[in-house]
């Protein structure tokens, strides 16, 4: 089981110590290039706040050696649209920030397995020059969704839109991509809207109707009149549902399937599944709300709150993103015991959503104080697992491109195993840890 935390930057750990192909789902929630230091929240008790990273970028040498790198070995899309966007937008902060994140994205690409999935939060800065990254790193057609998170209530802006939301660009590595589909719950105005208590069941809970005919005729006894309503007289035909619709705990029987379709009426009929709404009119069928998964997850994420001060899972790092949000993206696009990465993991909160998923991980960061935060944070939440802190590699370290098959659980360039406190120490599962001075807060 792979449980590991890389101390240094993210490039060189890609390189060095992280195999082709090896990884099945990357989350990552780099600096947005919002042109400030962000700081540390407040800590209870007045300890000293400070810098958590600085989000501020200049085009330097580095940001000259980054994107010759990737005229060598980045791929010659990603180069030339790495070239063509530092010519559109001329060597400053915004190429700087791009150049930066670009050879990253390659070797992202690199260590993803083929069926492996990628998700990139931003914002509206740099989204649409990022989602342009990613088109040349995985192909346009592999963009699966651009999901909007609303982080925010509310933002006074006087001359424009208030932001309000981030953006998630959700990209696979190929066509066959792995893919669970994840249901979110009905929100309160449409239950209510939709769904009425059921006064002859009342133990049932509330449910709503829907309709017991399809469009067009058919031969047989799916056409024929069944307590005074004819569906063939309006060009439809009874479609009763079938036994893998009903709900689990409705005894059905035997050769339900099988039966006419007037005796399948009868049946749930005399189950309590048919609502009548008045004389002569058209019987629908009853779906409880018990037996309702939700609905399936869309692009726009409004369930699912920022953190707030007073949240239990709140560190002090002030980009901190909901355990929940991660816990969704993790459940869609992988499985227990695959591999998840998180170049930018900061406070931890992908390495906790893999774990609470029973994944494996690997996170990266280039913040002693930000590994440390981590690594804290598993601890409190994990009581009794091993967490392998592993130090920047060294020369001696084996090369990614080279490396094949499943990734070692010995710790490459050296490092230290991690091993939590005691409950005492670490508090309960989920609960707030200890925490010290950071840099970046993801």
């Amino acid at each position: 089981m792979i449980r590991r935390i890389h101390l240094g930057d993210n490039l060189e750990v890609l390189r060095d110590a992280v195999p082709d192909a090896s990884v099945d789902l990357v989350y990552l929630d780099p600096p947005f290039n919002s042109g400030r230091n962000h700081v540390l929240c407040a800590r209870p008790g007045g300890g000293e706040a400070g810098v958590a990273f600085t989000d501020v970028w200049r085009w330097t040498g580095e940001s000259e050696a980054w994107l010759a790198g990737l005229r060598s070995g980045g791929g010659p899309r990603l180069a030339g649209t790495m070239a063509a966007l530092s010519l559109a937008l001329g060597k400053g902060p915004m190429a700087a920030y791009l150049a930066m994140l670009a050879p990253r994205i390659a070797e992202l690409a690199r260590v993803l397995k083929p069926a492996g999935s990628l998700y990139l939060h931003c914002d509206a800065t740099a989204s649409h020059y990022l989602a342009l990254l990613l088109d040349a790193a995985f192909g346009p057609e592999n963009l699966r969704s651009k999901i909007s998170w609303k982080r925010t209530s509310s933002h006074n802006c006087a001359r424009r839109y208030g932001p309000v939301h981030d953006e998630i660009l959700f990209y696979t590595k190929g066509a066959a991509y792995t893919w669970n589909r994840i249901h979110e719950s009905h929100g309160e105005a449409y239950l209510a809207g939709n769904y009425r208590a059921d006064p002859l069941h009342p133990g049932r809970g509330r449910f709503k109707t829907s309709d017991l005919t399809g469009a067009g005729l058919r031969r047989g006894d799916s056409a024929t009149p069944w307590r005074g309503y004819d569906p063939g007289a309006r060009g439809r035909h009874w479609a009763v549902p079938t036994g893998r619709k009903l709900p689990g705990w409705l005894p059905l029987p035997r050769g339900y399937g099988e039966l006419p379709v007037r005796d399948r009426l009868d049946f749930l009929d005399s189950a309590g599944m048919i609502h009548w709404p008045r004389a002569g009119s058209v019987p629908h069928y009853k779906s409880y709300l018990s037996e309702s998964p939700g609905v399936p997850v869309r692009d726009l994420v409004l369930d699912i709150p920022p953190l707030s001060a007073a949240s239990r899972e709140k560190l002090d790092y002030p980009t901190q993103k909901p355990l929940a949000l991660l816990e969704r993206f993790v459940a869609a696009s992988s499985n227990p015991g695959d591999l998840v990465l998180d170049p930018f993991c900061g406070s931890g909160t992908t390495l906790h959503a893999a774990e609470n998923l029973e994944r494996q991980w690997i996170g990266v960061d280039s913040a002693p104080s930000a590994v440390d935060t981590a690594r804290r944070r598993m601890a409190a939440a994990f009581p009794g697992i091993a967490v392998d802190v592993a130090a920047p590699p060294g020369r001696g370290a084996r090369r990614g491109r080279a490396a094949s098959g499943a990734l070692s659980q010995a710790d490459p360039g050296g490092s230290r195993s991690a091993r939590p406190g005691t409950p005492s120490e670490a508090g309960a599962r989920g609960s707030r840890p200890p925490l010290r001075e950071g840099r970046r807060g993801r």
